[in-house]
């Protein structure tokens, strides 16, 4: 959306080409690796504590930041005493000049502890270069990274750097600085201003133990959070991470996750971002899912389990003048895709979980000078097909029915009132408690409810 009978069933009471960028990770048992600290794969690997998906910038939205630093905060999800950053050129067309790049604890605003922070190298070198449609990984470091903490992520920019390459809905408060230079180390950070978007920035990974897993909600922006309180972490995959890490252990060693956020705005799991005439919204509201699912979900280091939660623009989208008329889609269509993932996922041994979709009778939109309400009777038999099948056909691995937990129970085809957003499209933080607190643990391996 855009915004500001399966294995398992749990209730709350299309082909595409696949186009990935290139990574730029090397081998933990190269010797570059083994100079710059990488695990041994014998006792740990890389998991990631926090990410985000990479989306072209908005037309009329591009930012430029020249010889600038900036401050970019994240919550991290699992534990760890050594540290990595991935940095994304994956929409750009030219390469990307990273001129330094630090990693702290964040303390408050844009002020982080200076006993923490460390400077990142690239290949033993103190700048790197991203090739076009690339993303590359620092050198790890050691840091003590708590879970449910907050990590401030600092990028200089010498040259004039267009961020062609963000997550446009942060819902965080990010900084520049406000002289030009390099001020990655500072622990104070005088702001010239703050930004709502992570430019560049794409995963933060920690070194785990064998027995971690990362979990990964692969959506639009019900999951990206829309219709949550901004630097709060009040997305539905933040507090389901909030209760794995307070959930019991395995024996006496813990089962560590890594939740993370795959979610776009206005994504769709068949289609690209609209390309016709009008589109206020440009290429910004990211590849299709079917596309970006080999990118952002099977890269990831030792994912597990995925959350599907795409589905819902493939139904509203036709209600959008700038929609092609030829992406109209009915239920079977999207099933079709559902259908391709999971086989691509179980191809991997990884555990696909379906989330039911949310009522929408009332959602509006208006913003970018469009004004549209999504809401017909045609739609919504659309919906209750999709959900129909996502319920009862065995597919999924399991499903999370997200649809019952943020129904109202007295008007079904729409959001109870206590949880709907002000669009009556997204959800609010009790929404998105409701829907994290809707997922079992018992749906990962080692834990219980």
């Amino acid at each position: 959306m855009i915004g500001r009978g399966a294995r398992g069933i749990v209730t709350g009471s299309a082909c595409a080409l696949v186009g990935s960028a290139m990574i730029l990770l090397g081998s933990v048992n190269s010797p570059l690796a083994s100079r710059t600290g990488a695990v041994s794969q014998n006792t740990q690997s890389w998991i990631g504590t926090w990410s985000t998906a990479s989306q072209p910038a908005r037309p009329g939205a591009l930012q430029t930041f020249t010889n600038q630093s900036l401050r970019l905060i994240v919550h991290t999800s699992l534990p760890g005493g050594r540290v990595r950053i991935k940095v994304s050129n994956t929409y750009g067309d030219e390469p990307l000049f990273v001129g330094s790049a630090h990693i702290a604890r964040r303390t408050t605003g844009a002020e982080i502890d200076p006993t923490t922070d460390r400077a990142l190298r690239f290949h033993g070198q103190p700048s790197t270069i991203v090739p076009p449609r690339s993303m590359v990984a620092s050198d790890p470091v050691d840091l003590d990274v708590p879970p449910l903490a907050d990590l401030a992520i600092s990028l200089f920019f010498p040259k004039a750097t267009r961020a062609t390459t963000i997550h446009s809905l942060a819902l965080q408060t990010n900084y520049v600085f406000n002289e030009t230079g390099d001020f990655t180390g500072d622990a104070k950070f005088p702001v010239a201003r703050s930004i709502s978007s992570w430019p560049f920035l794409t995963g933060v990974e920690v070194a785990a133990s064998p027995r971690a897993a990362a979990i990964v909600a692969f959506g639009s922006s019900t999951t990206d959070g829309d219709g949550s309180t901004k630097d709060a972490n009040k997305r539905w995959p933040d507090v389901l991470a909030e209760r794995l890490q307070a959930g019991p252990n395995q024996g006496s060693r813990p089962r560590r996750f890594g939740v993370l956020n795959e979610g776009i705005i206005g994504n769709r799991l068949l289609f690209d971002s609209p390309s016709g005439a009008g589109n206020p919204f440009g290429p910004s509201l990211g590849q299709a899912g079917v596309t970006r699912f080999d990118r952002d979900v099977l890269s990831q280091p030792g994912v597990k389990y995925v959350f599907m939660a795409l589905g819902v623009n493939d139904i509203l989208f036709p209600a959008f003048p700038f929609s092609p008329t030829t992406e109209s889609v009915a239920a079977q269509n999207i099933i079709a895709g559902y259908r391709q993932l999971i086989a691509r996922a179980h191809k991997k041994g990884i555990r696909m979980f379906g989330t039911t979709i949310p009522p929408f009778e009332g959602a509006t939109f208006d913003a970018a000078g469009i004004k549209v309400s999504f809401y017909t009777l045609e739609r919504d038999s659309a919906r209750q097909a999709v959900n129909d099948w996502i319920r009862h056909s065995a597919e999924f691995d399991a499903v999370v029915d997200f649809d019952e937990v943020l129904r109202d129970p007295e008007r079904p085809a729409r959001l109870a009132p206590g949880y709907a957003a002000a669009d009556h499209l997204h959800v609010n933080d009790a929404g998105n408690v409701a829907e994290g607190n809707a997922v079992p643990l018992s749906l990962f391996d080692g834990t219980r409810d």
